[in-house]
């Protein structure tokens, strides 16, 4: 505490003490965190210039963090973007995108059949009641997807780089080459390749999504989200978004997902492999009708994509089966007689996790639309973790089998 604040009250002192004090000299090896929620200066007219954006600063942390800016900065890097904005959760993350884009009533929306369920709630329910209309198709039917970019001339393009839950690799080069021709910006979700497997704005997406509660944090200790953008102009939109809708990301939570992202390289390569090899075991297992993985019986045309959007030889890190007795009794016994193997409704933990879309990812989906999707009632999903392989297909194994 400096010397004029020792005459002080004990009172007056005690809430004083141990703050403001001088920056140390040595810069630290790990970024700081910074718990404050506001950020003084030595005169107002400098705290001033910093609220109206004439000189960098910080004010108030729902206008932006040190400790949440270093992830951001960190994941923009990997996705070698134009700038980035973390957000409190992956879907806080992807509302920003849209936002964004500027999407006015009657403007048109054409998204991926192949989404996250919450995503396509997002574009109905919310974006839905303000006049915006959502119009899926078939992204994997570039043919069909061009036909219907220039009858209805959307705004945005909305897509995953490895759809959920069936594993289709997106072929974001002809995406960005359809939102070019219409005059649309593509969005792609990239939460299941992480920038480490593809960095969509390479291949013409103009905002990359992540939930980083998945691979980027790691661990499932931790929700976050973070939006990248391919063009600078972008950012102001992305940060009105978390200065308005105030879905922040709170200081400890960027913390711990930039701690995670040191190992994501290592997780992802330990985890990749361990999926492959899972998926090459569990085909032809007689209780199983087919196990979808991105690189195992795809085609010529689906392996050429995946060989171009992924990191060779990886292909992601999740397997799903889609068992022989295509029922909910089936998948919920199976997944009852796991035993390592974690029930669980995320992915891209260090542990291995199942998941049953019809119930989890895609239960707000009529069981008609499903069916018409391809998510049957005995889908699984697995989150393939970084364990030793044998035990992780052991356990599936005798799940099956029991």
């Amino acid at each position: 505490m400096p010397e004029d604040k020792r005459g002080l009250d004990f009172r007056t002192r005690a809430v004083h003490a141990g703050e403001r004090g001088s920056q140390p000299k040595g810069q630290p090896v790990a970024a700081p965190v910074y718990p404050s929620t506001t950020f003084t200066y030595d005169s107002m007219a400098e705290m001033d210039a910093v609220f109206a954006g004439e000189r960098e600063g910080y004010v108030y942390t729902r206008h932006g963090n040190p400790t949440v800016d270093a992830l951001s900065d960190a994941v923009n890097t990997l996705e070698e973007g134009a700038g980035a904005c973390a957000y409190a959760s992956g879907m806080a993350a992807l509302h920003a995108a849209l936002f964004a884009c500027d999407l006015p009533p009657g403007s048109t929306v054409l998204a991926s059949q192949d989404l996250y369920g919450a995503t396509a709630g997002l574009l109905s329910k919310v974006f839905g009641v303000f006049g915006v209309q959502t119009i899926q198709t078939d992204f994997f039917n570039l043919d069909k997807l061009q036909t219907r970019a220039r009858e209805l001339r959307p705004r945005v393009l909305v897509a995953e780089t490895i759809s959920n839950p069936l594993l289709k690799v997106c072929d974001i080069d002809a995406c960005a080459e359809v939102a070019r021709s219409v005059g649309a910006r593509l969005v792609i979700d990239n939460t299941f390749a992480t920038p480490y497997l593809c960095q969509p704005v390479r291949h013409g997406a103009d905002f990359v999504v992540h939930s980083a509660t998945k691979y980027l944090g790691g661990h499932g200790d931790v929700t976050g989200g973070v939006t990248v953008v391919a063009d600078s102009a972008d950012m102001p939109a992305l940060v009105a978004a978390m200065k308005l809708v105030g879905g922040i990301l709170g200081v400890w939570e960027a913390h711990q997902i930039l701690r995670g992202m040191k190992t994501l390289v290592l997780r992802m390569e330990r985890q990749c492999a361990n999926a492959r090899e899972l998926a090459e075991k569990l085909s032809g297992h007689p209780r199983i009708a087919r196990v979808l993985y991105p690189s195992l019986d795809a085609g010529d045309a689906a392996e050429e994509i995946c060989r171009r959007m992924l990191r060779a030889p990886h292909a992601g890190a999740l397997v799903t089966v889609a068992l022989a007795d295509d029922t909910r009794e089936a998948a919920f016994r199976f997944m009852d007689a796991l035993r390592l193997c974690v029930r669980s409704t995320s992915l891209g933990d260090v542990y291995s996790a199942v998941l049953h879309p019809a119930t989890a990812s895609h239960r707000d989906f009529s069981p008609a639309r499903r069916r018409e999707l391809g998510i049957g009632d005995g889908i699984v999903r697995v989150s393939v973790g970084i364990e030793e392989l044998t035990d992780i297909y052991d356990d599936i194994r005798q799940a099956l089998e029991a």
